[in-house]
């Protein structure tokens, strides 16, 4: 079975359809929203319904860009050929001068805009730690995702370890789901995910889920964010933060939440990105500098 769990091709195989359905409720200029390869297969057909939803609810043509990698959306972003994106924690608190990021909303996950970064290894590994994996191969999801490699690699540094030299090698899935293939597959003896993927791996794909086990959890975190480019007009950026704030009341929307596995959407205050930022602000010792706001 193909685990490559990437949206794109569903996407473009169903996009002219919905292209043409919503140009007949939407007016004004497309509203275009950047997503990376972090949803497994089972949600390609989920944003083409969530597309629909919210070209009705907001009265733009929306559709979704898929990229392989958060620096590919971030690239499109500040060139504006994307009006907003669900990205990282971390590519949000990095530094852009002149900043052209504005914070709209972050999902509610099992009560709060939170998650958690996990370790995880094979079902049959003894592996209590991360520090259990030195001069193993392990998975990193993405270099600018904060679960999949901020968080551990911060991590080693905490344990008195170099994250550059601690493993025999690492490599990244660029995609979450990817990354539990790889530990159940033993292509990686070890790897670091977020939380709320590997639930959904595990509802979606339980037997794939079943040949790995979390071997630890991090703090809390604030959830991925959706944020917009600051161009867009203001009244348009209010449309969409209230159609994906509103969704948790009324039927529709609900049910999309619920495919989704969230709760709902909220505000939240750029303060709850500021552990992230710290974490940032530290790696900066470590690897490939980053600055942060």
């Amino acid at each position: 079975m193909d685990r490559r769990w990437f949206v794109g091709a569903a996407l473009a195989a169903t996009g002219s359809l919905a292209t043409r359905a919503l140009a007949e409720v939407a007016t004004g200029g497309e509203l275009r929203i950047g997503l990376t390869a972090v949803v497994v297969r089972e949600y390609a057909r989920f944003f083409m319904d969530l597309q629909s939803y919210l070209s009705v609810r907001t009265g733009r043509a929306v559709s979704f860009v898929q990229r392989r990698t958060y620096a590919d959306i971030m690239r499109m972003l500040g060139r504006q050929e994307l009006e907003a994106a669900w990205i990282c924690g971390y590519p949000y608190v990095q530094r852009r001068n002149p900043e052209f990021l504005r914070l709209l909303v972050a999902p509610v996950y099992q009560g709060a805009p939170l998650y958690r970064s996990y370790v995880i290894a094979s079902a049959s590994s003894s592996a209590r730690g991360i520090e259990d994996f030195r001069d193993r191969v392990f998975a990193y999801s993405d270099p600018d995702s904060n679960s999949g490699y901020l968080v551990p690699r911060v991590a080693l540094l905490d344990a008195g370890y170099d994250p550059e030299t601690f493993f025999r090698f690492t490599f990244f899935t660029y995609n979450h789901a990817e990354t539990v293939t790889a530990v159940a597959d033993g292509v990686a003896d070890g790897g670091a995910v977020d939380s709320y993927v590997y639930n959904v791996v595990a509802r979606y794909e339980p037997e794939l889920a079943r040949r790995t086990r979390v071997v630890s959890a991090s703090r809390q975190f604030g959830f991925p964010p959706i944020v917009v480019h600051r161009a867009l007009e203001a009244e348009v950026a209010g449309r969409l933060r209230n159609t994906l704030i509103g969704m948790a009341d009324e039927p529709a929307g609900r049910a999309l939440l619920r495919r989704l596995g969230l709760d709902g959407f909220q505000e939240v205050s750029p303060s709850l990105y500021d552990s992230i930022r710290d974490l940032a602000a530290r790696a900066r010792t470590i690897g490939r500098p980053v600055d942060t706001l």
